[in-house]
């Protein structure tokens, strides 16, 4: 059973027999997944044993009932309940499943307002109150507006802006033709000449920005291999707005544009930088436009010695999650994406950590981590290479090859990996059924890029040994892609020279071979007769079976 999660709650069915205080408790708990990201309420299963008793019996009417009674004690709460399902072990238990309140704030009867923090659910404080209603459309920070008026701001800045506006290739020429003031109020920055939120931080003075509640103030911190931390830099004086202080940010981080040099050729050396331009500005901006400006707090920019890390104020959206982030798309303050959108400054809405996929995978980097927390969500990049030679391997199809990004993407995890189970691909590419995994995958073996072995869920993509040939490339062969005759072959090899080993003993000698492929290997020729052993399954050592030694 999966472990107690932000999505996932077990209870005993001694909670439904407690009676009107159980289902108090219950309706607590559905309204704490409705005011996040959803969840599943497991009944029937307690925490610490995740398996119901052998002999539970579940009746439907408990499930109607539960269902009834959730409904009349909370509010704005939408949920479904499962059939009576039947653990392994023989005992019953059942689900309910809680929709997330996008557009409402989930209650329960007596008024109460609940979260769902990690694995708790906790009441609502009164700062929670603006980020909940901030999340469901219900307050939009952006534009509220605030006592300051057309003439209180200083004219260039309008003025610069307007002209920024009109030189960017996005915007459609009618908005181009427009005054300095009408594009002001095209982006929601004045409505009758009064400055918004977002117009005061674009527009304003640092005077009049340092008044906004929860301005746009940075930290940049550089530690040592001690993690000791040896420089510091903050943008705590209000003086620059979004753009200039992405800009002022990409001139002072230095750290950020050291680099990596590997041999590209005899005599020559490529340099690839530990952090791409491109994904240092789409990881600021991503920070930029989704803290939350109802949160008291710095972004936070942490360089490392082997990774950087951005933090910003505000939880991961609703709907949203480390597991489907490539997928899912939702806006915190879309006036202000928009902004960064129209003046060139990032990509589509939606495509941000594509592009931070697709070019890990050119540099052969780690895909971003993200970690999240109910105030603040945190985005780590590490600076490694992880194979140099899919790097040459990667420039080499793009040069000869038109691909998608997310082509591209796939490509990448397979050329690190040199060999991915369809399942592990899933999972890296946040896919959650073989289905749409074809369309990743089906043109890169059409065009003979990949190869695949095995079925369903057992396939395996490995990158073709012919696209390596054509390439030219110094790339060494690998034990990772051995076939499976080829492999069972060297296993029996091995026993002939070290009979007696374990299966632990000829990884340890392989070590390159994935240690599941030598353990279905060996399973293998003990199924045909090949290999006998001795011992029990822990400490099981296997030699050539009797057949086979006689044909020493």
């Amino acid at each position: 059973m999966t472990p107690e999660s932000q999505h996932i709650d077990y209870k005993s069915i001694r909670i439904i027999q407690k009676g009107e205080s159980g289902f108090k408790d219950l309706a607590q708990a559905a309204v704490c997944f409705a005011n996040a990201q959803g969840g599943k309420l497991v009944i029937g299963i307690e925490d610490t044993n995740k398996q119901p008793p052998i002999e539970q019996i579940i009746n439907v009417e408990d499930i109607n009932k539960t269902l009834t009674r959730i409904r009349s004690l909370s509010f704005n709460v939408g949920l479904t309940a499962s059939d009576v399902l039947t653990h392994p072990n023989g005992g019953q238990y059942f689900e309910l499943t809680i929709l997330p309140s996008s557009k409402t704030i989930a209650t329960t009867n007596d008024g109460k307002i609940y979260l769902r923090v990690g694995d708790q659910c906790h009441a609502a404080r009164s700062e929670d109150l603006v980020r909940i209603a901030a999340e469901k459309d219900a307050f939009q920070w952006e534009l509220q507006l605030r006592n300051v008026w057309l003439n209180d701001i200083p004219v260039q800045h309008l003025t610069k802006f307007a002209n920024e506006i009109r030189q960017s290739p996005r915007v459609k020429e009618s908005i181009k033709q427009r005054s300095d003031i009408e594009i002001a109020e095209h982006y929601n920055l004045i409505n009758n000449e009064q400055l918004t939120n977002l117009g005061i931080l674009w527009l304003g003075n640092a005077s009049q920005r340092s008044r906004l509640a929860y301005p746009l103030t940075i930290q940049y911190l550089v530690y040592n291999d001690l993690e000791e931390k040896v420089r510091k830099l903050d943008w705590h004086d209000y003086a620059l707005n979004p753009k200039e202080l992405l800009q002022e940010i990409e001139k002072e981080a230095i750290e950020l544009t050291y680099y990596h040099e590997f041999k590209d050729g005899l005599f020559q050396r490529k340099p690839i930088r530990f952090y791409d331009e491109r994904v240092i500005r789409e990881l600021l901006i991503n920070a930029f436009a989704h803290k939350s400006y109802t949160i008291s707090g710095d972004i936070f920019i942490s360089v490392y010695v082997d990774r950087l890390e951005i933090k910003n104020p505000g939880g991961l959206l609703m709907g949203i999650s480390k597991d489907n982030i490539l997928h899912k798309t939702a806006r915190r303050n879309p006036h202000l994406i928009k902004i960064f959108h129209d003046l060139n400054l990032m990509e589509g809405e939606g495509s941000g950590f594509d592009l931070l996929y697709e070019i890990s995978s050119r540099n052969a980097k780690p895909f971003p981590i993200v970690e999240a927390d109910f105030d603040s969500v945190k985005v780590v990049q590490e600076s490694k290479i992880l194979d140099e030679s899919s790097i040459a391997l990667l420039e080499y199809v793009s040069n000869h090859y038109q691909l998608s990004q997310r082509e591209f993407i796939t490509l990448g995890i397979v050329s690190r990996w040199q060999k991915v189970l369809a399942t592990q691909l899933y999972k890296q590419l946040q896919l959650p059924e073989e289905e749409r995994l074809r369309s990743y995958v089906s043109r890169l073996t059409e065009q003979g890029l990949l190869i695949s072995r095995g079925l369903k869920k057992g396939t395996e993509y490995l990158i073709n040994p012919q696209l390596v040939a054509n390439a030219k490339l110094n790339i060494k062969a690998s034990l990772k892609v051995i076939e499976l005759h080829r492999l069972k072959a060297l296993i029996i090899e091995e026993l002939r020279l070290r009979p007696q080993s374990s299966i632990e003993d000829i990884h340890q000698r392989f070590e390159e071979i994935d240690r599941k492929d030598i353990q279905k290997a060996v399973y293998k020729l003990v199924e045909e007769g090949e290999l006998g052993y001795a011992g029990g399954k822990t400490y099981r050592k296997y030699e050539l079976a009797k057949k086979k030694r006689n044909e020493k």
